[in-house]
């Protein structure tokens, strides 16, 4: 077992510079305060995101949202709005926000290299005119999350090709047990091995994406 007291930590900003070096130029004057014609785009094409919180201790959440592309629901310029739809009821994040309104975003294309990322303040909004907009599947959100944009740039495609996320030839999902089974080893529920099966089951998730 490694111990922390083999770690060599950094410890501040200028040991990480001399590590990493300076900032490059084009990483610098990427960063906006407006969407652009292109964000829109992006936004109009993107069907999922992730969304970065912490309290006020600084513990952190990170949220996925889907829904069909497009989702995302420009308001102006500098507010946008993602809807909430039917989960675990958990709103971690949701939470964090209600004391600490930064919040990171990151939108996914499936296929594209490239993220757009977005920081700035959240708020919960339970009504708005812009609901209407949100009906998917005749399901009407109870809260939409709003961000008023302070920062906006496309991230570059490195992370994604070290990765080979998009590459059908890397995936090994089946390598891991399914999620009941990990479910059952992990959380030891009462539920059977099969019940359990039936409940994860694409079938059984598929009645309750919209489904409050």
């Amino acid at each position: 077992m490694t111990h922390a007291a083999e770690f060599t930590e950094v410890t501040s900003e200028a040991e990480l510079r001399e590590l990493l070096g300076e900032v490059m130029p084009r990483a610098v004057s990427k960063e906006r305060a407006r969407l652009h014609d292109r964000d829109r785009e992006w936004l109009a094409a993107s069907p999922f995101c992730l969304i970065a919180t912490s309290d006020l201790e600084g513990r952190c959440d990170v949220s996925p949202k889907g829904d069909p592309a497009g989702f995302t629901h420009v308001i102006d310029d500098t507010t946008i709005a993602i809807p909430d739809r039917p989960g675990n009821r958990r709103a971690d994040g949701f939470r964090n926000i209600l004391v600490n309104p930064h919040a990171g975003l990151i939108f996914l294309i499936p296929g594209r290299r490239e993220t757009l990322r977005i920081n700035g303040r959240a708020r919960l909004v339970r009504e708005a005119p812009f609901f209407d907009e949100m009906v998917v599947k005749g399901h009407r959100p109870q809260l939409a999350l709003v961000v008023e944009v302070e920062e906006i740039f496309f991230h570059c495609a490195k992370a994604f090709m070290r990765s080979g996320l998009w590459k059908p030839e890397t995936w090994t999902a089946d390598d891991l047990p399914s999620h009941a089974r990990l479910v059952k080893e992990v959380q030891k529920p009462t539920e059977t091995i099969e019940e359990l099966e039936a409940y994860y089951s694409e079938g059984n998730y598929n009645k309750k994406l919209y489904a409050g």
